[in-house]
């Protein structure tokens, strides 16, 4: 049952109990709908998880470690692996110092949401799940934040950002895709006969950088191209491919806008170098990825996510829920990672 569809008959009829007058009634009822919310409130998580394609769920049983041994990366090179974790929501990412593995730090993330009981025992749903919606809202912010910031300090930490020194400052080019590529795989290690050697295949930008891509002209894209930008749809999937390199376009990317914001201020980061003939006046960050094999970004989870009843608001006349997870996020090899600037 998805949060954002009208449940069945007897979903609702459990929504209604969950507002009697009767105390004991409404917990009971309310301790049954908190279970019933947990599979779609998983569900939606991991939709609403812009991360989902990046970093690789790995279920973890109680009472195990959260290490994970840097050789069966690339054996023999972990001396050259920089991984990255993050050491609870909100805080910065961390260097790992260990030698040849990884301890990721797992950590709770919480979200909760009450409403007046009366619209339980008026079965609105169209309230209460709005209400749902809000509370997986919380987690699938929390979760975003936390894997991006991880994600932004271990790009920083390679001391790479690329641009293209002929593009006017603020206009993507497809040069710039171009030059990542190279970089990318200059800068990940090994050689040609290397096994799961690094190469570009994914590049996160903003908005804006895709509008520059939908005015590019037939002397920067073919005719199949064009097509694709414009019947892309924006909830679709990537806007389209460069040089075999996926688009993808977030909100949060972008002169003024918070992952932007947390590299500059938090992490010290510069989209304005300069260098080479290239005037320091860049205004926006590239995250370039290397997706083509799960042995990087990793997402280990203790605990799913549990919901709760909150017993304490039936005297305020209101029915409450809270739930959390426990989670973490590595990178484990930077060298994945590649930033450019426009």
């Amino acid at each position: 049952m998805p949060i954002n569809e009208r449940p069945s008959d007897e979903f609702i009829s459990l929504l209604r109990k969950s507002g009697d007058a009767d105390v004991n009634v409404a917990q009971a009822a309310q301790r049954e709908f908190a279970k019933a919310l947990e599979l779609p409130l998983r569900k939606g998580v991991l939709v609403g998880n812009i991360l989902g394609n990046i970093f690789e769920t790995i279920n973890v049983e109680a009472g195990s470690t959260t290490e994970f041994p840097l050789d069966l990366i690339s054996p023999g090179l972990e001396g050259e692996h920089v991984a990255y974790t993050n050491p609870g929501h909100g805080r910065i990412p961390e260097r790992a110092v260990e030698s040849d593995y990884v301890m990721i730090p797992t950590y709770n993330i919480a979200s909760s949401v009450d409403y007046l009981l009366r619209y339980a025992k008026e079965a609105r749903w169209d309230v209460v799940g709005r209400a749902m919606q809000v509370m997986e809202a919380g987690f699938v912010k929390k979760m975003n934040d936390d894997g991006w910031h991880t994600l932004l300090a271990a790009g920083v930490d390679r001391n790479i950002l690329v641009y293209d020194g002929d593009a006017t400052a603020g206009l993507f080019s497809k040069r710039l895709v171009s030059l990542m590529q190279t970089v990318m795989r200059r800068n990940s290690g090994g050689n040609s006969a290397s096994v799961g050697r690094g190469r570009l295949t994914d590049m996160y930008v903003s908005p804006e950088a895709l509008e520059d891509v939908r005015n590019w002209g037939l002397d920067q894209v073919d005719e199949v191209t064009r097509r694709e930008i414009y019947t892309s749809s924006e909830d679709g999937a990537p806007i389209t491919r460069i040089f075999g390199v996926n688009l993808h376009d977030l909100d949060e990317l972008g002169e003024g806008q918070e992952y932007q914001s947390f590299f500059t201020s938090d992490l010290s980061g510069n989209v304005a170098q300069s260098g080479g003939g290239h005037a320091a006046n860049d205004v926006e960050l590239v995250v370039g990825l290397d997706q083509s094999s799960n042995d990087s970004f990793v997402m280990p989870v203790k605990e799913q996510l549990q919901v709760y009843e909150d017993p304490t608001l039936h005297r305020q006349q209101r029915a409450g829920y809270y739930g959390w997870s426990e989670l973490g996020f590595g990178v484990l090899d930077n060298r994945r990672i590649i930033l450019g600037s426009f």
